[in-house]
């Protein structure tokens, strides 16, 4: 049984491409912004979301083989 489910290709793909696309259309405004790091750390969560485990457990797990 699986917890968590992961997303299709063409999900993150336009997961990834909205980042892209917000990211770029934001940069005139974000530039001037004095918070800019929280738009942009959002940004980086909607880009490396594949599944709907959250992105912190997922990236946890990868590390852990690392070590052992």
């Amino acid at each position: 049984m699986e917890l968590y489910k992961a997303y299709p290709a063409h999900i993150v793909f336009l997961r990834r491409a909205f980042a892209v696309v917000a990211g770029i259309v934001a940069l005139p405004v974000m530039l001037f912004w004095k918070d800019r790091a929280r738009f942009y750390s959002y940004l980086h969560r909607v880009w490396s979301k594949t599944s709907d485990k959250p992105v912190w457990m997922d990236q946890a797990e990868k590390v852990t083989c690392d070590f052992y």
